[in-house]
């Protein structure tokens, strides 16, 4: 699957934002979202990928500017909702913290406590603006930052994994699920065999949008 085409939608709410100094000097670029600023779905990832520049397609979001276009996590998401029936036309995808983590080896580590906090009003000013009936959050961290910005307490991630949340304040509806990195981790742990997964995230979407 190549890389795709997404509509240029990027939120310049703070060009250049500064507020995370150690995510400035590792970044290449923000990775502001990217997508239909009509999409009916948003999908929030943790943060942009390490990536590698060099690569013909799936450069990674710390170099393309846009949220899961890494080879692994970008693949599986992108082609997972195009296999669902939201094509590029069809989605806005963003990331909790805008910036790439970087873990000193040229990869991503986790962002800090600190640095979701900080960055979260970002995703929820994303919020704002596109409007989507559905928020498609990706792993842990992306569902913290969105719920706790709603004021839902937040427990066990896997708990929430396709357990909707209405969110009054922000006026979408939130749905969890597993990051595509740990995807093969956790799946068999909550019953799913890959292609029920799928079928899951389907059905509830079509539920909910």
């Amino acid at each position: 699957m190549a890389e795709p085409d997404y509509p240029d939608s990027r939120n310049v709410l703070e060009p250049g934002c500064a507020r995370c100094p150690s995510l400035v000097e590792a970044r290449e670029r923000i990775s502001w979202g990217t997508g239909s600023l009509e999409a009916d779905v948003m999908v929030v990832g943790e943060a942009p990928g390490a990536g590698n520049p060099d690569a013909e397609r799936w450069r990674g979001g710390n170099w393309t500017g846009m949220a899961y276009t890494a080879r692994h996590s970008g693949r599986i998401v992108r082609s997972t909702f195009e296999d669902l029936g939201y094509g590029p036309d069809d989605l806005y995808v963003t990331n909790a913290v805008k910036c790439f983590p970087a873990d000193g080896n040229g990869g991503n580590r986790e962002p800090t406590a600190a640095e979701l906090r900080t960055c979260s009003d970002h995703p929820a000013a994303e919020i704002e603006r596109v409007d989507p009936a559905v928020v498609v959050t990706t792993g842990k961290h992306a569902t913290r930052v969105v719920l706790e910005h709603e004021g839902v307490e937040f427990d066990g991630f896997l708990d929430s994994v396709l357990k909707p949340v209405d969110c009054a304040s922000l006026g979408v509806v939130v749905l969890p699920v597993l990051h595509p990195a740990y995807q093969h981790v956790w799946l068999a742990r909550l019953g799913y065999e890959p292609d029920e997964y799928v079928a899951a995230i389907g059905d509830a979407l079509e539920w909910l949008v």
